[in-house]
Order: structure tokens, then C-alpha cells, then sequence
């Protein structure tokens, strides 16, 4: 920023992608530009602690994040969990993300029902030592206001975007964004059944799917 030492944040996407889609696409690019990033990581998941494992393997779809941020240099394809043995704990890439950047602000970016289901993860409670919270919202949706995020939300809510600017971690804000009605697992059972993806997901990444029937139906 003009006349001070602050950093733009970095922005945090972990997600399995499996595939990534226009709707993981448009959230980024909403939070990035209404937040003022320098720039977002898609950090594909190698072991989900509370998922299924990604059905198709971390290699490919780390291939499909690149495919679909090729040409946008606000966005970063991370293989950080993917090359890290166990679970893929968001602590634990918090804390290399804050050993890479020391000084500079980082914000996780969740979804309304990841935020809603933050007390069942790993050492939740310690993630605003590492990394600010952003939860990208729909239109309607009412935060908490009673519970463990209830009191975190009185604690550490701002309303202000400045205020991931002026500090490294720390603080939750709320942000509404365009919400896509796109589902990972939806897509892979339309490709399943041979139908075309097209128009869900960027072209290149379509290709890529067609091409190596990674989400073709087994026999």
C-alpha cells in the first residue's frame, strides 16, 4: 500500500478439486479482487481427514488446477499438500505458508459449510494464529450467533477488508459471493454418464478430462 511497509495478503483455496470447476474459479476471483490479494493458491488435498479420498489421483488433478488458472498470474497452483505424507491437516499447511511468508497476511478461504463445521477440525482453534478467515457467503445466509462461532465471530469478525491488510492473522470477515450451483461429485457422475461438461469447467480443463476418461464410468 502507497506510504506504508504492508503486504497484499496471499489467499489460501484448499479443496480436493476433483475437478475443479467454474464455480471454485468464480469465488477466487470474487475474494481476490473485493479483498485485494496479491494473489490466490489453489492447494489441491492429498489425504481429506474427514472426506472419501479424491478419486482420481493428486497428480491429475493437480494438472486440472493448472490447466484451468493457465494465463491468470493472480492465481497459483500449490502442490504443498500433495507433497506432504498423512492427512492433509490445514494447520499444518497454515504453518508452511507462515514459514514461507513471515510478515506478510494470509487468509484461508472457506465456504459457508466449512465454517459451520469448524470445530470438528484438527486443532481448529489455533488457525487464526497462522492465517486471517475469510468465509465466502451466500445471498440469505445468517451467521452464527451462539456456540463456538458464535463467540469467535464477536471476538474476531470485521466488517473492514483493511483490517487483513494491516495484520498477518487473526480476524474472521464475512464476504458474500456469486455462488455457482456447480458440485464436484455432480460433475464426475454427468461425465460418468457421457454427458458433456462443457460450459462448467474452463475448456482446457474439459480436454484434459476427455481425453484421459479419468471420470469415465468403470465397468
Amino acid at each position: 500500500m502507497t506510504g506504508t511497509n504492508r503486504m497484499r495478503p496471499i489467499g489460501i483455496f484448499g479443496g480436493t478439486f476433483d475437478p475443479i470447476h467454474y464455480g471454485h474459479l468464480r469465488t477466487a476471483l470474487e475474494l481476490q479482487q473485493t479483498l485485494d490479494f496479491e494473489r490466490v493458491h489453489f492447494v489441491p488435498v492429498a489425504t481429506p481427514p474427514h472426506q472419501k479420498i479424491p478419486i482420481s489421483d493428486g497428480a491429475l488433478r493437480m494438472r486440472l488446477v493448472e490447466a484451468a488458472i493457465e494465463g491468470e498470474p493472480q492465481f497459483v497452483a500449490d502442490p504443498r499438500e500433495l507433497e506432504r505424507q498423512g492427512p492433509s491437516y490445514t494447520i499444518d499447511t497454515l504453518a508452511s505458508f507462515r514459514k514461507e511468508f513471515p510478515q506478510q497476511p494470509l487468509c484461508l478461504l472457506i465456504g459457508m459449510d466449512a465454517f459451520l463445521g469448524l470445530p470438528a477440525w484438527h486443532r481448529w482453534d489455533e488457525l487464526l494464529d497462522f492465517a486471517h478467515l475469510v468465509v465466502a457467503h451466500r445471498p440469505g445466509w445468517r451467521a452464527p450467533d451462539s456456540g463456538f462461532l458464535g463467540d469467535l465471530l464477536r471476538a474476531r469478525r470485521t466488517q473492514d477488508p483493511a483490517a487483513l491488510h494491516a495484520n498477518p492473522a487473526g480476524r474472521v470477515h464475512v464476504q458474500p459471493v456469486t455462488q455457482l450451483e456447480i458440485s464436484s461429485t455432480d460433475l464426475r457422475s454427468l461425465i460418468a454418464a457421457g454427458l458433456d461438461p462443457k460450459f462448467l469447467m474452463p475448456d482446457n480443463v474439459r480436454r484434459i478430462i476427455l481425453e484421459t476418461e479419468c471420470y469415465a464410468e468403470t465397468p
